[in-house]
C-alpha cells in the first residue's frame, strides 16, 4: 500500500514538473493539471526534496530550469508522452470515440468551419470533449502538445499529414455600395492603387499582406496602400461593412454579405482558385479514435467527394504538387 501511494505521488511529481517546465508558470501548470498552483508547487518541491537538488529557477515574475530541470525534462517528456498515446489508444476497445481533442484554429476557420458544426459535432459525440485555439499565427503542433489544427492547404509544413475537409477557396475583393457611391468602380487590380484598401498584417510575419490575382495565367501581387490596417480579417470585414474602403477577404466569408446586398464582389475574373481548408497532424503518430471521428465528421459535412478520392491522408507537400508554383505565404491562414 505505502509502495503504491509513493509511486502516485512520484508520478504526479513528475507530471506537475513536466507541466510547469514547458508552461514555465504555475498559475498556467495548475490549470492544466485542474489543480491550485499552491498545490503544483508544493508537489515539485517536494520533488526537488526527494531528488536532492533543485530543478526549477523560480523568481516572482518567471520560472525556469536548473541543469538538473533540463535533463529531467528531456528524459521524461518522450516518455510521458507515449504514456499518454498509450492511454488513448484504450478508446479503440470503446464502443465510440472519447477524451478531449486539443485544435488549434484561425479566426476565420473557427467562423467558417467549426462555428456551425461543433454543436452536431459534440452531438454525435457525446464523449468528445474540444478546445479550440483560435489564433491567427502558425502554431507548433507538436511542441504544443495539440493534436491537430486547420489552415488553408498552402501553408503547412510538409511533414503534416494533411486531409482536405473543403474544396477549394478563392478570395474575394469587396466593398460597400455606399463606398462605390463616392469612388469609380476598378475594373482592373492596377485600379485599386487610387482606391483605400484596407490591409491585413499577418500574425506570424508582422508583414502587411500583400493581394495575390491572377491574369492569362500569370500570377502577381499588389502592395496597396489605405488609411486602415487590422491583424484580424473579422475587423477587415467590418470596415468594409462600414465603408471604409475596398477589402480582400475569402470568398466563403463575403459570400453573405454579398448576398444580402451588403458587399459587392469586385474583379471575380482576377481571383483564381486555390487550396482550401486542411486538418493537419504529425505524420509520426497513429490517428487516435477521438481524431479520426473529427475528420470523418467533418469531411462527410464539408469536403467535396472528388477531393476526398484524390489527396485524403495524403502529405501536404505531394497534394500541392500538381500546382504551377505554390503560392509562397498563406492569404488567411
Amino acid at each position: 500500500m505505502l509502495a503504491s501511494l509513493h509511486m502516485r505521488d512520484e508520478v504526479f511529481g513528475l507530471a506537475s514538473f513536466l507541466a510547469v517546465a514547458e508552461k514555465r508558470s504555475f498559475t498556467a501548470a495548475a490549470a492544466d493539471l485542474g489543480v491550485t498552483p499552491s498545490a503544483v508547487s508544493q508537489v515539485v518541491r517536494q520533488l526537488e526534496d526527494r531528488l536532492g537538488m533543485r530543478l526549477l529557477h523560480r523568481t516572482t515574475r518567471s520560472v525556469g530550469l536548473t541543469e538538473a530541470g533540463e535533463r529531467l525534462f528531456v528524459r521524461i517528456k518522450p516518455a510521458f508522452g507515449e504514456l499518454k498515446l498509450a492511454v488513448e489508444s484504450l478508446g479503440e476497445l470503446r464502443d465510440r470515440p472519447a477524451g478531449l481533442l486539443r485544435i488549434t484554429v484561425s479566426r476565420t476557420t473557427s467562423r467558417l468551419v467549426f462555428e456551425p458544426l461543433l454543436a452536431a459535432f459534440l452531438a454525435q459525440y457525446p464523449e468528445i470533449k474540444v478546445e479550440l485555439r483560435v489564433e491567427d499565427g502558425l502554431a507548433n503542433i507538436v511542441a504544443d502538445e495539440l493534436d491537430a489544427g486547420v489552415r488553408l492547404g498552402e501553408s503547412l509544413d510538409k511533414e503534416m499529414i494533411a486531409v482536405p475537409i473543403t474544396g477549394p477557396q478563392r478570395m474575394a475583393v469587396v466593398a460597400s455600395p455606399g463606398y462605390l457611391a463616392k469612388h469609380p468602380r476598378p475594373e482592373h487590380p492596377r485600379d485599386l492603387l487610387r482606391h483605400d484598401c484596407i490591409r491585413l498584417r499577418q500574425i506570424t510575419s508582422g508583414a502587411i499582406y500583400q493581394w495575390e490575382f491572377e491574369e492569362n495565367g500569370r500570377e502577381f501581387e499588389m502592395a496597396l496602400d489605405g488609411r486602415v490596417i487590422f491583424n484580424d480579417s473579422g475587423l477587415v470585414l467590418r470596415a468594409a461593412l462600414d465603408g471604409l474602403g475596398v477589402a480582400y477577404l475569402l470568398e466563403d466569408a463575403a459570400r453573405p454579405h454579398v448576398e444580402r446586398g451588403e458587399l459587392v464582389q469586385l474583379l471575380e475574373s482576377f481571383c483564381a482558385p486555390f487550396q482550401g481548408f486542411y486538418l493537419y497532424y504529425p505524420s509520426r503518430i497513429q490517428v487516435p479514435p477521438k481524431l479520426r471521428a473529427l475528420i470523418d465528421f467533418l469531411r462527410a459535412r464539408l469536403a467535396k467527394p472528388a477531393a476526398d478520392k484524390k489527396t485524403a491522408g495524403r502529405a501536404i507537400g505531394r497534394s500541392a504538387s500538381s500546382k504551377k508554383r505554390p503560392r509562397r505565404r498563406s492569404r488567411r491562414r
